[in-house]
């Protein structure tokens, strides 16, 4: 399966169903930004966090492993401060 992107800059369902998360880039960052993933498919920020709560920072990538982070109900971001990111998924 090849990798799907989308670029977002406020909290967004991403996808629902099974994925995987292959990574996340980070354009820009301000005003106190975070950045919160769940595996979610219903936007519920009570489904399993798949990466709690982190301060992004502008201009970096975070990439993981050839496998990636599986999700199996979807994947939920949810952003706070200015945020500017690109999720990189399957």
């Amino acid at each position: 399966m090849s990798a799907i992107y989308k670029s977002i800059s406020a909290t967004n369902q991403i996808k629902v169903g099974f994925t995987v998360l292959k990574g996340i880039f980070i354009s820009s960052a301000s005003s106190t930004p975070t950045i919160t993933v769940y595996d979610s498919g219903t936007a519920d920020t009570n489904d399993p966090t798949i990466l709690a709560v982190f301060t992004p920072a502008a201009a970096t990538n975070h990439t993981f492993t050839a496998n990636g982070i599986t999700a199996s109900k979807g994947l939920y971001v949810v952003i706070s401060g200015t945020v500017v990111a690109t999720i990189i998924y399957e």
